[in-house]
């Protein structure tokens, strides 16, 4: 069995949402942790796990951002976790895969499928092995309590429920002497 940890130099875990519905707003997160178990090469039915500080979130916007970790939102205070937990890792055609797992924001825990394209792996120039992923998808922020909505005078949508995930995610193997020092 292999064990992966992600390499955050070369890692984005952004997400995107229509303001307005006119124009497009993009966060991410700057502060997570991923660990990927696999026994096989082309990370076909991988275990995944992956955990983000949420008050790590980042707009750009300082006010914006205060706003995103309030109750209306995340409330940082009282679930400063959000977790995703893949079990189903699912070939779906060339070098692209569905994962399937449980989100859990809030405290509110629903299954969600993304799509992944895996871009292969490479060693690096200090020998580390790293292999490089795609991963996108879709939720609906109110099904895990980020609640927070405004009308327009006009009659329009302030924030769109839906939110657009986009991840760059390039994982590095932990060796056996990391492993080792770990246990």
């Amino acid at each position: 069995m292999a064990q992966w940890t992600v390499d955050p130099m070369h890692t984005n875990i952004e997400f995107k949402v229509k303001h307005l519905m006119i124009s497009t707003v993009t966060g991410q997160f700057t502060q997570y942790a991923i660990n990927v178990e696999t026994e096989n090469e082309d990370f076909t039915h991988a275990r995944i796990s992956f955990e983000a500080d949420v008050a790590s979130i980042s707009t750009g916007i300082a006010d914006r951002d205060a706003h995103l970790r309030s109750d209306d939102f995340f409330n940082t205070e009282q679930f400063p976790k959000l977790t995703f937990k893949g079990d189903s890792l699912v070939p779906a055609g060339d070098n692209t895969y569905t994962l399937t797992g449980d989100l859990t924001i809030r405290d509110i825990t629903r299954s969600i499928s993304l799509n992944v394209e895996f871009n292969g792996t490479m060693v690096d120039p200090y020998g580390n092995h790293k292999a490089g992923f795609e991963i996108n998808g879709k939720l609906n922020r109110k099904e895990f309590g980020l609640k927070w909505d405004a009308i327009t005078e006009a009659g329009g949508v302030v924030v769109s429920d839906e939110v657009r995930l986009h991840l760059n995610v390039q994982l590095v193997a932990v060796t056996q002497e990391q492993e080792a020092a770990l246990a």
